[in-house]
């Protein structure tokens, strides 16, 4: 008998496990509903402490990936400076001399560009004289034009009535 209650209480935790809660007339006891929520939340924490301790441990393993290759890539850095350091030493002379150069040339520009923004200042101003003038030529050509036409019409008209004034004489 002992050995039947054993085996329906490991059953039980069986069916728990399962999700399946015991029943009383057909409703689920507190008592169950609990335990299995307990049993649920607990598992539940277990398997996002697996997880986070798998992610921690990921994390861990690509850190320690990453920093043998800051490793190998500063140690190329070192051998690359020391080979720029060894062909510094035959060129400084050759680096010197061009610099003083650059800096020769770049005192004779000063002045050239100076001259230069000057000579630009007095194109611009010239050209704004001329455009002005061009400009007010054109209004005095179409000033000019109209006065013509109308003294021209005014012309005929004068002949108009003088002819008028010749036919009423005839």
């Amino acid at each position: 008998m002992a050995s039947m209650e054993v085996q329906t209480q490991t059953q039980t935790q069986k069916v728990k496990k399962l999700g399946v809660t015991t029943m009383i007339n057909g409703i689920p006891t507190d008592d169950d509903k609990e335990e299995e929520m307990a049993e649920s939340a607990l598992a539940l924490f277990r398997a996002k402490e697996e997880e986070i301790e798998r992610k921690k441990t990921e994390v861990r393993d690509r850190v320690q990936d990453y920093m043998g290759r800051v490793e190998e890539a500063t140690r190329r850095l070192s051998d690359i400076r020391e080979e720029l350091d060894a062909l510094i030493d035959p060129m400084r002379k050759e680096v010197g001399i061009l610099r003083k150069r650059v800096d020769t040339v770049n005192r004779e520009l000063k002045p050239l560009g100076q001259t230069c923004q000057k000579k630009e200042r007095e194109y611009k101003e010239a050209l704004e004289a001329f455009n002005d003038k061009n400009k007010e030529k054109a209004q005095l050509v179409s000033k000019l034009m109209e006065l013509v036409s109308e003294s021209e019409r005014s012309r005929m008209k004068k002949l108009e009535e003088l002819s008028k004034n010749i036919e009423t004489l005839q």
